[in-house]
Formats: structure tokens, C-alpha cells, sequence
């Protein structure tokens, strides 16, 4: 393999799995960081902010594949819009997105559907970037990431009690699973978006926070509260699920397991 690829993202929780799946591979690969850093391992590191829309040109220079790792809750729009003018630029031959699983499906037109679910209508226009770009292109939808929601169980956990979305399901995946599919589709041919990814079982949020509960050795009082909006009712009829997409192997459980357990040097 000798094209370069660029990672933006690529020290974060998804993106450094990702840049790890690339380099098991052979490939050559640079990261786009905010904070200067020592190039080692076969890992280039360009500062520049997506947001600022600086150092992008040196980022992108040379690299036939970008994949974009980089979001946040606020300006991903417009820092998915910087990469691309950057991209088209510099002619690169794949763009490779990661998305959510019902971007499209979870309507946030309103005040408090925005305040509460916008990730969704956020990532949504970043898809609509990255096909629009006239640049080949992927995206992948995946579910949530256990890590995402063992960091919402750890902040909940500390309430004596602890409200819980009435009628939210969720079906989330491990982040190293995710990293494994972004990197293979990166190395393949462009594939428009990609089928989605999914966690192998579907879980209730109370059962969740339960399974956290237990693995921690803690009690909580579990109270059910039914959030209003388009887009929690959206998520009340199974729009962030895909189960026919349930590919992921690790399940909840095993994943705190390992996570914090007693045993676990990860304890949280």
C-alpha cells in the first residue's frame, strides 16, 4: 500500500483505533491534531483545527484517502465543509465519513429536539457534505459506542435517583468494531453509504443503567420520565436501531466486564 491516508479525529476515542486498523495494515498514515505532536510508530501528525479552518492544506496535501474522525456537538457542519473544499483541492481519490445510525430518520427541526438529539440533524448535514463534495466518497452509520454510554451511566450512577427515558432503546457497539469496518472501507473502493453497523442485542435504557449498576456493586432507583418531541418519539419507535445490521460481537455486558469490573484496572 502506498497511498497516504489522513485521519482527522485521529487521537480521539474512534479516531486512534482507526489510525491503529490502518497501520496493522501497512498503510501510511497521517493525523490532522490540534496540539502539536511527535511523529513515531509510521504516524505523521500535521497541526491544524477543522473548525479554524487551519492546516487543513497541509493536512490534505498528498493523502488519496481522508478519514473523517473529527466532530463534536457544535460546528460539525462547518468543519466538515473546511475538510472538503480542502480535499477537492488537493484532488484526493476517497472520502470516508462516519455517521449515526438514524441521522436520517430523527427529526430535529424543533427548539428542544435541537437542545436534546441534535447530533442527529448535526451528522446528517455532514453526510450531506461529504456526498455533495463531488469527491468519492463513504459513509458508515454505526450505533452508539459503549464507551459513549458507560460515560452518560457513570454521570447518571450518581444520582440518588436516576430519571430514565421512557420507551428508549438502544443498540450500541463496541468502538474497536467500528474502527475495523471504518479502516476496511477506507482501504476498499468508494461505496456511497456503506450498510450500517450495529451492536449484536438491543437493550432498554433502564436495563442499561442496570447492567451498570450491577457491575459497579451500586443501587440506584430507576424513574421513568417520557421526554416530548418529534425526534424523542422518533426514538421511541426504534428509529436509532438497526436490527438487521446487528454485526458487532461484543456485548454490553462483556464490555463492562472488562470495563469495571472489581477486577478491572479500567474501574470507573
Amino acid at each position: 500500500m502506498t497511498s497516504l491516508i489522513l485521519v482527522t479525529g485521529g487521537t480521539g476515542r474512534l479516531g486512534h483505533l482507526v489510525v491503529a486498523r490502518l497501520r496493522e495494515a501497512g498503510g501510511t498514515v497521517r493525523v490532522l491534531s490540534r496540539r502539536p505532536r511527535v511523529a513515531g510508530d509510521g504516524i505523521e501528525y500535521v497541526t491544524g483545527d477543522l473548525a479554524r479552518g487551519e492546516g487543513i492544506a497541509a493536512a490534505v496535501d498528498g493523502a488519496g484517502i481522508i478519514v473523517h474522525c473529527a466532530g463534536s456537538f457544535r460546528g460539525d457542519e462547518e468543519m466538515a465543509g473546511n475538510l472538503v473544499r480542502a480535499a477537492s483541492r488537493a484532488g484526493a481519490r476517497h472520502l470516508v465519513n462516519i455517521s449515526v445510525v438514524g441521522a436520517d430518520r430523527i427529526p430535529v427541526a424543533s427548539g428542544i429536539d435541537r437542545a436534546m438529539f441534535g447530533y442527529f440533524g448535526s451528522q446528517l448535514a455532514v453526510e450531506r457534505r461529504v456526498a455533495g463534495s463531488g469527491l468519492p466518497w463513504t459513509t458508515l452509520r454505526a450505533t452508539q459506542f459503549y464507551d459513549a454510554l458507560l460515560i452518560v451511566a457513570r454521570v447518571m450512577a450518581r444520582l440518588p435517583v436516576v430519571p430514565v427515558a421512557a420507551g428508549f432503546r438502544f443498540q450500541p457497539i463496541d468502538t474497536g468494531e467500528v474502527a475495523a469496518r471504518l479502516a476496511e472501507l477506507a482501504l476498499g473502493a468508494p461505496a456511497g453509504l456503506a450498510p450500517d453497523v450495529a451492536g449484536p442485542r438491543v437493550y432498554g435504557m433502564a436495563e442499561l443503567l442496570r447492567g451498570y449498576l450491577r457491575a459497579r456493586g451500586k443501587h440506584r432507583l430507576l424513574t421513568p420520565v417520557r421526554l416530548p418531541g418529534q425526534a424523542a418519539s422518533a426514538v421511541r419507535a426504534c428509529a436509532n436501531l438497526a436490527p438487521d445490521r446487528a454485526v458487532g460481537s461484543l456485548t454490553w455486558e462483556e464490555f463492562l466486564a472488562d470495563q469495571v469490573s472489581p477486577s478491572s484496572k479500567n474501574k470507573v
